[in-house]
C-alpha cells in the first residue's frame, strides 16, 4: 500500500512537472515571433472561416509552428469566435499572442483609392473597375438606383462624390466607397454653405457643385480658383454667356477626341455655355473642397474674361474688356506657334 502511495505521489510530481514544462513551452511559443519575411506576409481570413481552420492554415503556411497550441490558447481566452474576416499584414516580430489580438481587433490590411479633382463620372467608374482590390460591379445603368438609396435629389451622379483618398479593406464594393464619398461631399457642402459670401452667385448647394466643377476644370492653380469664380459670377450677374470650353467638352461626352472645333462650340447642347446663358444643368466634374469654397466666395473685381497664358505654370491672363482679352488670346496663340516652331 505504501509503495502504491509512493508511486502515485511520484506520478503526480511527474505530471505536475510535465504540466509546468508544457505550460512553459506554450508560453514561450506564444511570445516567440512568427515566421514571416522581412517585409511581412499577407494572410486572409475568409468570411465564415473557423479559428480552427485559420490556425491550421497558419501552420500550413509555416507562419506558426504549433497551430494546435494557438487554437487551444484562443479557446482558453474566449477569442476563437471573435476573429474578423479580412486580409491582414503579419509583420516580423509579431508573436502568436499579438497575432490573435490583431485578428480579434480586426486590424486588416487597408488599400487606398484616390478620387481625383476634376474627374467625371466615367473616369470614376473606370478607376473603380481598374482597382484590383475593389469589388466593382457598378455600370452607368446603376447610378439612379444608387442615388435613390443615398437620398440624392438627382439621378445624375456627376459632381456628387468628394475627391479624396479613401482607405478600405480588400474586396470592399464600389458602392460602399461611393456611399462614403457621397457622404463626405454632403458633409463638405453642409460645412461650406453657411460660409458663403452674401453675393455668392449660386442659390443652392447643388448649384455650388455646378459652378465649382467648372472652376475645377478651368484651373489647377490654387491661387486662381477664386479669381476665375469671380469672372463667372460677374458674367452670370450681367447675363453674359459663360463661354467655357470644359462645359462644351462635357456636352460632347466620352466621344470627345481631344480636338475642340468651331463646330463643337456652335453646336447646341444643354452644356454648351457658348450657346446658352446661365449654368449648365448639372456639374461637369467632381470638384474638390477648394473649388467649392471658391464658388461660394468669388474674388471681387472687374474682370470678365480669362485665357491660358500657355506657360508651363498653367496660369491665365485676366481681362476686363473684350479688347484686352483679344490681345491676350493673340499673345497665347503666338506663344503656341513659337513653341511648335521650336519643336520642329
Amino acid at each position: 500500500m505504501r509503495r502504491l502511495l509512493v508511486i502515485a505521489a511520484g506520478l503526480v510530481v511527474v505530471l505536475a512537472v510535465a504540466g509546468l514544462v508544457f505550460a512553459f513551452q506554450v508560453d514561450l511559443f506564444l511570445d516567440t515571433p512568427v515566421a514571416v519575411p522581412e517585409d511581412g506576409a499577407a494572410f486572409e481570413i475568409r468570411p465564415g472561416t473557423s479559428f480552427a481552420a485559420v490556425a491550421r492554415e497558419l501552420g500550413e503556411q509555416g507562419i506558426v509552428s504549433h497551430p494546435a497550441w494557438l487554437r487551444g490558447y484562443a479557446r482558453y481566452k474566449g477569442m476563437a469566435g471573435a476573429i474578423h474576416a479580412g486580409e491582414y499584414m503579419i509583420m516580423p516580430n509579431t508573436t502568436p499572442r499579438q497575432l490573435l489580438e490583431q485578428f480579434t481587433r480586426g486590424d486588416v490590411l487597408l488599400y487606398s483609392f484616390t478620387i481625383v479633382e476634376g474627374w467625371n463620372r466615367w473616369d470614376l467608374l473606370k478607376a473603380l473597375h481598374s482597382h484590383p482590390q475593389i469589388d466593382a460591379g457598378m455600370t452607368e445603368e446603376d447610378w439612379p438606383a444608387l442615388l435613390a438609396e443615398l437620398g440624392a435629389e438627382t439621378t445624375n451622379p456627376e459632381g456628387l462624390f468628394l475627391p479624396e483618398t479613401y482607405r478600405f479593406p480588400k474586396n470592399t464594393t464600389d458602392r460602399a466607397l461611393l456611399t462614403q464619398a457621397y457622404g463626405l461631399m454632403q458633409k463638405t457642402l453642409h460645412e461650406e454653405w453657411p460660409q458663403r459670401a452674401a453675393d455668392a452667385p449660386v442659390d443652392t448647394p447643388y448649384e455650388t457643385l455646378v459652378l465649382a466643377s467648372i472652376v475645377e476644370k478651368e484651373t489647377a492653380r490654387a491661387d486662381e480658383r477664386a479669381r476665375i469664380a469671380g469672372v463667372f459670377a460677374r458674367r452670370l450677374e450681367k447675363r453674359m454667356r459663360l463661354q467655357t470650353d470644359p462645359t462644351v467638352i462635357y456636352g460632347i461626352g466620352p466621344s470627345f477626341n481631344g480636338n475642340l472645333t468651331r463646330r463643337d462650340l456652335t453646336t447646341d447642347t444643354p452644356y454648351n455655355t457658348c450657346t446658352r446663358r446661365g449654368l449648365p444643368p448639372t456639374p461637369i466634374a467632381l470638384p474638390g473642397r477648394d473649388a467649392i469654397r471658391a464658388a461660394l466666395n468669388p474674388e471681387p473685381g472687374t474682370e470678365l474674361y480669362f485665357v491660358a497664358t500657355g506657360l508651363a505654370d498653367g496660369s491665365h491672363t485676366f481681362s476686363t474688356t473684350k479688347d484686352e482679352h483679344d490681345a491676350a488670346v493673340a499673345e497665347y496663340l503666338q506663344r503656341l506657334r513659337n513653341r511648335r516652331k521650336k519643336a520642329q
